[in-house]
């Protein structure tokens, strides 16, 4: 749950990718197909953890059937130590995408509509989610278009503002003490909408937490155990967590906010955790990706598009949605970052490719080079499937 994701701080980011040029220079210095694929992978992520400040990266393709997972680098600095298969990684805002297809499957078993009022699944009066007569719908909390604030309590994203700020995780670890629903119930009931819902766009972690809510009101069970629930049975991921047992804390991916030489501690947990607390192996994130490129009806749902921002940018159940690129074709993508891992994923149809890349650092240059990392992949998949055809 990096506050304010990469990739949808400017509904163009998509045109102003800055490229890492060392790692551009190393992984592109031939784009013609190896023999192995594995290969480039490797080759791949021993270049993104030679940029300033990585420590260590996990990456896993999922290619027309094949599956590939690779770590390199040392989770911790000065200490030998890879990360492995059973390493549990934070994948912060990517915990939205799950979200949005737990959304999707509610919406296909008629559990709700997307234009009903959010305020059908709220307990007491809330006259302030609304704008002139015009409420606040399920489908514009999917598209972050609710008007609603990035985080509650707003005291957050004051301290998010600066996030590669040495003081941020502690400060955040603060404000999330003992925070729980009912204090986002008081702190959504002062919330001011200052523009019609479904118009603009602005990034709402609350928005995707309100979702959670909405989801345990219509199935009656908690948020944590119909996620679970239900990628356990659709995609056979059977150890998705938000919070995790003491047995299981110790498998917590170490990580680095910024340029802080010390481990910080993990995300606070959020009052249903849906926007950014969930936890995932590599190997379940290979599973995820399956699940995202079997296309069956849910996934269908989730990708389909509720806004048009513009011809090449949309946004579906949280996922964006990206188009004009000619090489990668239409796909699906979402950052996800906490202050001391970031991640991306991305789904492209056109290859029958999903791509999931994370790291134990999250800094203001991390997402650049896991971008260029994902460019170098995609262009080498190209110049592969150009070669065969």
């Amino acid at each position: 749950m990096q506050a304010i994701s990469r990739i949808v701080r400017n509904r163009r980011w998509f045109k102003f990718f800055v490229l890492s040029t060392a790692l551009l220079s190393a992984g592109c210095k031939n784009n013609a197909p190896t023999k192995d694929l594995g290969a480039d992978i490797d080759e791949v992520a021993a270049t993104l953890i030679e940029q300033p400040l990585l420590h260590s990266t996990s990456i896993a393709v999922v290619y027309r059937g094949q599956e590939f997972i690779r770590h390199r680098g040392n989770m911790e600095t000065g200490r030998p130590g890879v990360p492995t298969d059973a390493t549990r990684y934070e994948i912060g805002s990517l915990s939205k995408t799950l979200a949005g297809t737990l959304m999707a499957n509610a919406v296909l078993e008629r559990r709700l509509s997307l234009d009903d009022d959010v305020r059908m699944y709220l307990q007491g009066d809330y006259p302030n989610l609304q704008y002139k007569g015009d409420p606040i719908r399920i489908r514009h909390l999917l598209s972050h278009t609710s008007g609603l604030p990035n985080m509650l309590p707003e005291r957050a994203n004051t301290v998010l503002a600066d996030f590669t700020d040495k003081h941020t995780p502690g400060e955040l670890n603060g404000i999330y003490a003992g925070y729980g629903k009912a204090d986002f119930f008081k702190d959504l009931h002062a919330v001011e909408i200052h523009q019609a819902p479904g118009k603009d766009y602005a990034y709402s972690s609350t928005g995707t937490e309100l979702v959670a809510h909405i989801l345990e009101t219509v199935y009656k069970s908690d948020y944590e155990s119909l996620l679970r629930g239900f990628f356990r049975d659709s995609a056979a991921m059977a150890d998705l967590k938000i919070k995790l047992s003491d047995a299981e804390a110790p498998q917590l991916a170490i990580g680095y906010h910024s340029n802080n030489p010390v481990p910080t501690t993990p995300m606070p947990q959020l009052p249903w955790g849906a926007s950014g607390n969930v936890k995932a192996t590599v190997p379940e994130m290979v599973k995820y990706l399956e699940f995202q490129l079997a296309d069956d009806s849910v996934v269908q749902e989730s990708h389909r598009t509720l806004v048009e921002f513009d011809s090449e940018f949309s946004i579906g159940y949280f996922w964006n949605i990206i188009a004009g690129d000619r090489s990668k074709g239409t796909y699906y993508a979402h950052h996800g970052g906490v202050p001391r891992s970031q991640c991306y994923i991305y789904i492209l149809p056109k290859y029958d490719l999903g791509i999931f890349v994370i790291t134990n650092q999250s800094g203001d240059q991390t997402a650049h080079a896991m971008e260029a990392a994902i460019d170098t992949l995609v262009e080498r998949i190209a110049a592969r499937e150009k070669a065969l055809n």
